[in-house]
């Protein structure tokens, strides 16, 4: 499958990478707020916040793009890697030109690069992990996706060792979250832990998905072995309507884990965030690439990637026409919850009609 993309972005997803920037998060006196804004300064002296670097108009053959990974915190809840990470691997002035003077995203500005990028459906991830990345919390999204509620919907997320999960889990459900995000490796527990069944017997009766990371990170503080999908396997047991995607779909040691239990599980779903497209046939070389991707569902780990629709065309071009389109939207639209009706492609390579 060929995408027709107008953008000069490299076709490379950054994975977490080692930072020397020191870390300085820490629980704050709610237990759960990151570094201060008067622990670091989001913009370098002398940069202006939304400086503007324009980004060229994207089309992919018409097909309907959903990003499943997006991140856009408040920088000052933050440690100092996470913004490093982000500044190292997305788009230059990428933080200047989305976040204001205070490091808050800025919705507009938002939702027009996401357009310009072709998306049409953005899933906003929030992570509570004060002692590695820091806080990005769930309601600090809302004012994006109240914004624009058609392409952005936000995915729940919490950390059994700082909240009472069911009673943050439903909360979040009912403000809209499409999904349940669980970070094992920064937030520093096991996702077989029994403190989360409870959680995942809410999301299996309400047919809401949980995306769980499993592959490294390189941040300080993480615990990797957390990232190891095995651990997941009595949950898919327990739990056997459940939806799983397993983020990052075993970067690291577990690719062949991760494909394994995907195949294996009508319930497993692989998530790309992280993952160079180009890279992608040999971390499954072990595989059918075409039945495996039935299974893939695209999501760029936004904004460490430099271009969106670069990436989803160079996914699409490893694919068949019909695989390309479930991978690029038509999955997530299976697997997360409420998702906006989408344009599907019609006869024509660029016309699109909502199904």
């Amino acid at each position: 499958m060929k995408g027709t993309v107008v953008d000069n972005a490299a076709v490379h997803f950054g994975p977490h990478s080692s930072l020397d920037t020191p870390r300085t998060t820490g629980l704050g006196a709610s237990g759960l707020t990151g570094p201060t804004s008067q622990q670091f300064q989001p913009f370098p002296s002398g940069s202006s916040p939304r400086a503007g670097r324009a980004l060229g108009a994207t089309v992919l053959d018409g097909i309907p793009l959903v990003d499943a990974h997006v991140h856009v915190p408040n920088l000052a809840t933050l440690s100092p890697a996470w913004v490093q990470w982000a500044r190292d691997f997305g788009p230059d002035g990428i933080l200047e030109d989305v976040w204001d003077e205070d490091g808050v995203p800025c919705p507009e500005r938002l939702d027009e690069l996401f357009a310009d990028q072709g998306v049409d459906v953005a899933l906003l991830i929030c992570e509570y992990s004060p002692n590695v990345t820091g806080t990005q919390a769930f309601d600090d999204l809302l004012p994006i996706v109240e914004h624009n509620p058609k392409r952005f919907r936000p995915v729940a997320g919490f950390n059994p060792l700082l909240h009472q999960p069911i009673a943050e889990l439903e909360r979040q459900l009912g403000l809209g979250a499409a999904a349940l995000k669980l970070h094992p490796v920064h937030g520093g527990f096991r996702c077989d832990d029994r403190s989360l069944y409870p959680a995942y017997h809410v999301l299996q009766e309400r047919q809401v998905p949980v995306v769980i990371h499993c592959g490294t990170s390189t941040f300080p503080g993480s615990i990797n072995e957390n990232a190891d999908p095995q651990i997941l396997l009595p949950v898919i047991r327990d739990f056997p309507g459940l939806k799983i995607v397993l983020a990052h779909g075993g970067r690291g040691g577990w690719y062949d884990t991760a494909a394994s239990m995907a195949l294996s599980h009508e319930t497993v779903w692989i998530e790309l965030s992280g993952l160079p497209p180009k890279r992608l046939p040999d971390y499954y070389a072990g595989f059918d690439l075409g039945r495996l991707a039935r299974k893939w569902i695209f999501g760029t780990d936004w904004p460490g990637v430099p271009g969106t629709a670069k990436n989803a065309a160079a996914v699409a071009d490893l694919l068949a026409d019909d695989v390309a389109a479930a991978v690029l939207g038509g999955n997530a639209r299976n697997v997360y919850a409420g998702l906006p009706r989408l344009p599907a492609v019609d006869a024509g390579p660029s016309q699109r009609m909502e199904v």
